[in-house]
């Protein structure tokens, strides 16, 4: 079995992946902005507050439940866009895509499907290096 080293991708796929990574975070801060405004009154330009102008008591709480839902939405999005900018300086620091459990290159398709990942799919799914990065770690460790 062919070991791999460490290394990083050419800059022609880390030109590649910024501009996939580019496209995502513009994306996901327009979906921010859409969530954004359904939280804002039009009228007053201000967010919409707990004291609705229904009478009835479900629909205050529908209501509530909708802008908990949004809340949770514009958390997670904003989330995303940290792990995409950290995905960016690591383009920049040439180390996107290299697996921080073992160190090989984790396999480009991972990385267009799931861009802001750090690690194999084996170590993500398991908690254990790969096969192969186990064995790059146990050549390591002889060869210091």
């Amino acid at each position: 079995m062919e070991i791999l080293e460490t290394k990083s991708y050419s800059s022609e796929d880390l030109k590649r992946f910024r501009e996939l990574i580019l496209a995502r975070r513009k994306e996901t801060l327009e979906e921010l902005e859409t969530l954004k405004e359904s939280m804002m009154d039009v009228t007053t330009g201000e967010y919409i507050s707990e004291s609705s102008n229904y009478s009835l008591h479900m629909e205050q709480g529908t209501d509530a439940m909708e802008r908990e839902k949004t809340f949770l939405f514009a958390s997670r999005g904003s989330k995303f866009v940290n792990q995409l900018d950290d995905a960016l300086a690591r383009i920049e620091a040439k180390t996107y895509g290299v697996c921080k459990a073992c160190g090989l290159l984790v396999p480009k398709e991972r990385l267009e499907a799931v861009p802001t990942a750090q690690t194999c799919a084996e170590y993500k799914n398991t908690g254990v290096p790969c096969e192969r990065g186990r064995l790059a770690l146990a050549k390591k460790k002889k060869g210091k």
